[in-house]
């Protein structure tokens, strides 16, 4: 199998990608939404709007703090602006629905959305906690799932590689969020979080089809040796197993033989994806995109990385053991 063979290259190009999206989110950041960081978000839409530049120094005027105007786009076809300003009082937002509805013609409050910044923290603090309450629980399902493999690595390793591919296909949506951030101004929300659960789903679920068969095939080629011994009056008793193939060619027959599967899983799931982000709304694009790179992410990692990294975790316990 070509992922077996060639291992050394994709685990290089692994390594690369996870490298430089860590880079690009630590160098760009996340531009977090009102969800995370509290405040007020007003969306307006009108029927002859103002330019973007005249709106931005009208709200300037009521010295609201920092603010930011960015398009939208509403159903109706109208043209739209997000304003995003700090938590606002009752007061000023009357003030604000009065002063951005009457500088273009037909201007209307399409959506009012406010959150204080203990809810937004709450909201940050619970995304954490539901990522990696998520691996933790995959990496003990994988353990139990593995248990009495032993042969050549432990089933903790299973889940150890599980939970290592699954921080791939997390760090590439959230490059690509980060640079949209920068770049377009999108800003990382709840529907963000929920995108990254359903990537997690996604690409555990395809990796675990792949161990899976690798412990079936394992299962298949080896025999089993038992022996018995006798301590303080106990008897007990000890099963090794030994290979009747090559590690790296049992490994290598169980991603060919879920190819297949994991291919035309892949790609049905992206035309679904792809379809919601063309005709979808804007409220969907940004959650559809992050699906798609995460799916794209979750592929390449299933077939090209888990079961190249478990082989070469193998070989690296097989030198060391020859070493001693």
């Amino acid at each position: 199998m070509f992922a077996i063979t060639y291992r050394k290259i994709f685990l290089w190009v692994a390594a690369v990608v996870m490298v430089g999206s860590a880079l690009i989110i630590s160098t760009l950041g996340l531009k977090f939404g009102i969800d995370f960081t509290g405040g007020s978000l007003t969306e307006v839409s009108y029927e002859v709007a103002p330019d973007k530049t005249e709106l931005e120094a009208d709200i300037a005027e009521m010295n609201l703090g920092g603010l930011s105007v960015r398009e939208s786009d509403v159903e109706s076809g109208k043209t739209a602006y997000l304003i995003r300003t700090r938590d606002l009082s009752e007061d000023e937002r009357s003030l604000l629905e009065e002063k951005v509805t009457t500088v273009g013609e037909g201007g209307e409050i399409t959506r009012f959305t406010s959150i204080g910044p203990v809810i937004g923290q709450e909201l940050k603090d619970k995304s954490v906690w539901a990522i990696g309450g998520v691996a933790a629980i995959i990496i003990l399902y994988v353990a139990f799932a593995f248990s009495g493999i032993g042969t050549p690595v432990s089933s903790w390793t299973y889940g150890a590689i599980t939970i290592l591919v699954l921080m791939h296909d997390v760090l590439v949506p959230t490059a690509l969020m980060s640079i949209l951030g920068y770049v377009a101004g999108i800003e990382v929300d709840v529907l963000f979080v929920m995108a990254l659960l359903a990537v997690l789903g996604y690409s555990v679920n395809d990796t675990i089809v792949v161990f899976d068969r690798v412990r079936e095939n394992l299962t298949q080629n080896r025999t089993e040796k038992r022996t018995k011994r006798e301590e303080a009056g106990v008897v007990h008793e000890q099963v090794t197993y030994t290979l009747t193939k090559p590690y790296d060619e049992i490994v290598g027959s169980a991603v060919q033989e879920t190819l297949a599967r994991s291919i035309n899983t892949s790609m049905t799931t992206l035309v679904a994806l792809i379809a919601l982000y063309v005709l979808g709304g804007s409220v969907t694009q940004t959650f559809a995109l992050v699906l798609i790179a995460g799916v794209v992410a979750g592929t390449y990692s299933s077939i090209c990385i888990a079961s190249p990294l478990v082989v070469a975790y193998a070989d690296r316990l097989a030198k060391k053991t020859n070493k001693n």
